[in-house]
């Protein structure tokens, strides 16, 4: 029989996932869970701490708890973080920093930035990984209102997206993003360990605030033998999923 925090962890889990809590909303205060729950605060806190250990929710000290993710996360839409993507499989997500550096805003920058041309962005190569192989390489360039909160997190950091709601408040909520394949070049290939000329998953993203404010936008390539993606439609719905190869 399951233990009662382990119910209650349960129907949040699937109130997250109906959008009942939707992602950057607040869960109901602890003393709010224990009275619609029948149950004491003690038991509530083991439920929500096991909600924030697989990424669903994260909290600032003072603050309420807010939903970061859903176990829909293999929704595309709501794949901002790879680190919350991971746990959701059993995988451990790794990243490490490969360059950083702030540059003046290109044409493009600026575009899909909303920024003047010549604003000064910080630009990062990141290599993550699932269970410590490299699968993907992010190449984000970050607006200057978020750059310096991005620079100061650690090279090795395995999700940017939890660092950046602990740090700042910052929640990503929405995603627009451009799918396409091309050929691994030579840093590309170095820093994957594949061939050169390997087919690549290239997914150009553009990522925002509930405000529409552009926080970040990445040229995201990934190895096509460890993860691909599947279209699931119906009437109501068409969501794009990630998947890893076995």
């Amino acid at each position: 029989m399951r233990a009662r925090h382990e119910e209650i962890a349960e129907a949040l889990r699937r109130a997250i996932d109906r959008e009942e809590y939707a992602v950057g909303g607040r869960l109901p205060s602890e003393t709010e869970l224990a009275a619609q729950y029948a149950v004491s605060r003690g038991t509530v806190r083991q439920a929500v701490a096991s909600l924030t250990a697989e990424g669903l929710i994260g909290s600032r000290q003072g603050a309420r708890r807010v939903v970061l993710a859903s176990r829909r996360s293999q929704s595309f839409a709501e794949l901002r973080s790879f680190a919350q993507w991971a746990r959701a499989m059993g995988r451990e997500a790794t990243g490490r920093v490969v360059e950083q550096e702030y540059r003046p805003a290109t044409t493009e920058d600026a575009v899909r930035l909303q920024l003047p041309a010549g604003t000064e962005v910080l630009q990062v190569l990141r290599v993550r990984g699932l269970d410590g192989e490299p699968v993907l390489l992010e190449r984000t360039v970050y607006a200057d209102w978020i750059s310096p909160a991005v620079e100061s997190i650690e090279p090795d950091c395995p999700s940017v997206t939890q660092r950046l709601f602990e740090d700042t408040g910052l929640v990503f909520a929405y995603g627009e993003h451009v799918i396409d394949a091309v050929a691994a070049g030579a840093q590309d290939a170095e820093l994957l360990g594949i061939r050169r000329t390997s087919p690549l998953l290239r997914v150009r993203r553009v990522t925002t605030t509930h405000e529409g404010r552009p926080v970040e936008w990445s040229d995201d390539r990934y190895r096509s033998d460890a993860v691909s993606f599947s279209v699931h439609n119906s009437i109501g719905n068409n969501a794009l999923a990630r998947k890893s190869v076995d």
